[in-house]
């Protein structure tokens, strides 16, 4: 089996701030009609989120738990589904007991992309890991996928090195599916 692992602020829906309600995610434009495009292409979709306003107390679990529904009920109404969902709650300078704490999940350490691939049967070399930031792209490069950096702004550092280099890049979801499309399935 294959997949496109997908950052979820900015990249699969608009970022909001850590106390907006759940009820408010918003699909970028373009991204219902992209994993369309990857779901007839037989991608599992799966949307893997470092969520660090957890560990600092700006949220709980719990509006993790609420966002991860209501993004499930949004694309359901686009007719589409998503494989699973992984957050990252940890974050190392957190204030919040357990989740201020190193951790192997979160990005740009490949853990999320590993308990979904062990978890689902996900050929990791045959996926895609997509996402609006440099950390998505070593995530993905660190769990042996192909990588795209949506190059929509959001990345703030430019901080390069071996595995921060992105196999394509495209200014939205849209271009990025149509990318992983006309790249076929050879590694």
């Amino acid at each position: 089996m294959k997949a496109v692992f997908i950052d979820k602020d900015g990249t699969l829906v608009h970022a909001l701030p850590a106390d907006a309600a759940p009820g408010r995610l918003a699909l970028c434009r373009g991204a219902a009609p992209a994993l369309r495009l990857l779901a007839r292409l037989d991608y599992r979709l799966f949307v893997v989120a470092d969520e660090p306003d957890v560990a600092f107390g700006r949220c709980d679990a719990g509006t993790l738990d609420a966002a991860g529904r209501h993004l499930r009920a949004l694309l359901a109404r686009e007719q589409l589904e998503l494989a699973g969902v992984y957050w990252c709650p940890h974050h190392p300078e957190g204030t919040v007991a357990p989740w201020a704490a190193d951790c192997h999940c979160r990005k740009p350490l490949p853990g999320l992309l590993l308990t979904a691939a062990h978890e689902h049967g996900i050929d990791l070399r045959a996926s895609w890991m997509v996402g609006d930031v440099l950390h998505d792209v070593e995530a993905g490069n660190r769990a042996g996928c192909r990588t795209i950096l949506i190059d929509n702004g959001n990345e703030g550092e430019w901080r390069l090195g071996p595995r921060r280099v992105p196999t394509r890049m495209a200014p939205d979801l849209y271009t990025a599916a149509v990318l992983i499309a006309s790249h076929g399935d050879a590694p």
